[in-house]
């Protein structure tokens, strides 16, 4: 077996070259003429200077393009200046001499009144700036007369495009004002409304609330009042129409509306409860017999009592808490002296035992009336008044009349 030689491969050579050249390290530059080699050393000095004088060559190139780009701006800007004061001052002399011929108008006015030597110092000093302003006018083209009367004209429609202007702006804030101070009266408007309706409801709760409890003893006896029973609305007369109102909010006359009504509810619930006995008959008394079943006082047999004996000193005085008619003003036997007073509605109140009576029957009597004075008469067993309350003929408990209150 033979053996096999390795063949090497061969290395390449590649030279590295370490270190690094400086930047303006000496340069040669070769030259070949006519199988001729000419070299041409530039050292690092001379390559210095070269890229100095080229930065300084750029940076002026640059400062110059700078200098002349701004100096035209400049020169731009001074022109649109000089041009601006141009116009501000052909304005000035158009508004002069617009104002002086509107005082000169004023002065022709009111010349009567104006001594003539004031007039004549003002119109020559007038005359002399109007001559300046004409000669300077016939020196410049920009600030001839023909422009100035253009001037002029412009200036007094933008003088009077501006009082139209600020005459509706002061219009548009005062119509502004006027409409938050109508906002701000609706809003007191509405707040007045509110505690009116509140006063009105609470009034009408309270005499319902008394109706209630009136009702409590009628129920008892199968009965109940209604006070809207009787209420008619009578309506009538003349169609004429009525006038819209300019200014007119829904949510007020909504408001209005309810308010009337409960202000309409409100006089009819007084004027009823008028007729309805609600309060203390004796201002002073405590309760010796209630309404009802009771053992007599007199045979101790069980009754059937209709009405309440409200125990008082003989002499106070006994009052009507209702208007009505006095349909009976006399001696009856058991009830002693007796008064009967017919309230309309189906109410009728009685009063017994009285000691002296003031009233003649027939004869109306009005809320708070005194009717007569506490005593012992009939079928009595010391000084009280024996009160009953009738609803449709059908005695009730008189003690919720006394208690109800409407204020």
């Amino acid at each position: 077996m033979s053996k096999t030689k390795t063949l090497r491969k061969p290395i390449k050579y590649n030279p590295q070259y370490k270190e690094k050249k400086k930047f303006f390290s000496e340069k040669e530059i070769i030259f070949r003429s006519q199988n001729r080699a000419k070299v041409l050393t530039i050292s690092s000095k001379a390559q210095m200077m070269f890229w100095c004088t080229l930065l300084i060559i750029g940076i002026w190139s640059f400062y110059s393009y700078h200098i002349y780009n701004k100096s035209g701006v400049m020169v731009q800007a001074k022109s649109e200046e000089l041009e601006s004061t141009r116009n501000a001052y052909a304005s000035l002399m158009g508004d002069f001499m617009s104002l002086q011929k509107n005082i000169s108008a004023m002065l022709s006015n009111s010349g009567k009144n104006t001594p003539a030597k004031e007039i004549e110092k003002y119109k020559r000093q007038a005359s002399v700036v109007e001559d300046k302003i004409k000669q300077l006018s016939s020196e410049n083209e920009w600030a001839s007369s023909e422009k100035l009367n253009e001037r002029v004209t412009l200036s007094e429609a933008i003088l009077q495009r501006d009082i139209a202007s600020s005459e509706r702006d002061e219009l548009k804030r005062q119509m502004n004002e006027l409409e938050d101070i109508i906002e701000d009266l609706k809003q007191a408007e509405m707040e007045v409304l509110e505690k009116v309706s509140k006063i009105s409801s609470r009034e009408i709760n309270k005499i319902k609330s008394a109706f209630n409890e009136i009702n409590v003893p009628l129920r008892q006896q199968g009965l109940y009042f209604n006070p809207q029973a009787n209420r008619k609305n009578g309506k009538g007369g003349l169609f004429e129409p009525e006038d819209a109102p300019k200014l007119q909010d829904k949510n007020i006359t909504k408001k209005i509306i309810s308010i009337y009504k409960d202000v309409d509810d409100l006089e009819y619930y007084k004027e009823i409860v008028q007729y309805i006995p609600l309060g203390k008959p004796v201002w002073s008394y405590w309760v010796t017999s209630p309404f009802g079943g009771r053992a007599d006082p007199f045979n101790k047999k069980r009754a059937r009592h209709k009405g309440i004996d409200l125990a008082s000193r003989t002499g106070n005085k006994i009052k009507t808490m209702a208007k009505g008619k006095v349909t009976r003003a006399e001696y009856a036997s058991g009830y002693g002296n007796l008064v009967e007073v017919d309230h309309g509605n189906g109410f009728k109140t009685k009063y017994a035992h009285m000691h002296k009576i003031y009233v003649k029957k027939g004869e109306h009597v009005d809320v708070n009336d005194v009717l007569g004075e506490v005593g012992n008469t009939g079928r009595s067993t010391g000084p009280h008044l024996h009160y009953e309350v009738l609803y449709r003929g059908v005695p009730v408990n008189p003690m919720p009349f006394m208690k109800a209150k409407i204020s």
